[in-house]
């Protein structure tokens, strides 16, 4: 029997977090160098959800004391770790030395500073609508889909609930409020989903600006 979604959360949610963290990560972790994801996890989730860190400690450190068997795995009774790189039997040891990375960011208040998201998962843990917008609407396909940006941009306006709307209008003027420059805003928006250019003659940032200006006109 499958693991409902309710007990999926309360045992391997967080540790579910942290693992999505290495998405084109290398999973280099020993017990005394932290990964670039990993870092990345503590950077953004210090910052938003700090009481889920301790969370993500115990649930690491369980699973590596009590890993599951190839049946239980294929009955879909137990969370499957994703590829991390990693040879079989190396999987336990490396989990253990995510939770004593964990365990010691949270004793020590060993936190990464605010920065620049450096991976793809933090990029988008820091900028879901965004994502959602660009990902969504600035697809290869927007051309046929809607014509233009300007008619995509309305699109997304009209048929979204004003709350997101002004999500996003907030997560673009903190986007834009990074040290980027404009080479950075094209790997950003690229990052974030989106898979076109940017109008004429608008480069990256300044497209970033439009939008953000005109659903805050929108909204008001």
């Amino acid at each position: 029997m499958s693991l409902k979604p309710l007990e999926h959360d309360r045992k391997y949610g967080e540790l579910d977090q942290v693992l999505r963290a290495y998405l084109g990560q290398t999973a280099d972790d020993t017990p005394e160098h932290r990964s670039a994801a990993l870092d990345a996890y503590l950077r953004h989730t210090w910052h938003t959800r700090p009481w889920a860190i301790p969370i993500a400690e115990q649930q690491l450190r369980a699973y590596a004391e009590n890993p599951p068997g190839r049946l239980r795995l294929r009955l879909g009774e137990f969370y499957p770790v994703p590829d991390v790189g990693l040879e079989d039997d190396a999987i336990q040891d490396w989990l253990r030395a995510l939770a004593d990375h964990l365990k010691q960011s949270v004793e020590s208040g060993d936190v990464p500073p605010p920065g620049v998201p450096q991976t793809h998962w933090e990029w988008h843990a820091r900028f879901p609508e965004t994502g959602q917008f660009l990902s969504g609407w600035y697809s290869q396909d927007m051309p046929e889909e809607f014509g233009d940006h300007d008619a995509a941009l309305a699109d997304y306006a009209d048929g979204t609930d004003p709350a997101l709307v002004a999500r996003l209008a907030g997560e673009l003027q903190e986007l834009l409020a990074l040290p980027l420059d404009e080479g950075d805003y094209a790997l950003a928006v690229a990052e974030l989903g989106m898979e076109v250019d940017p109008p004429a003659p608008y480069s990256p940032s300044g497209w970033l600006v439009l939008v953000a200006e005109r659903l805050s006109a929108s909204r008001r």
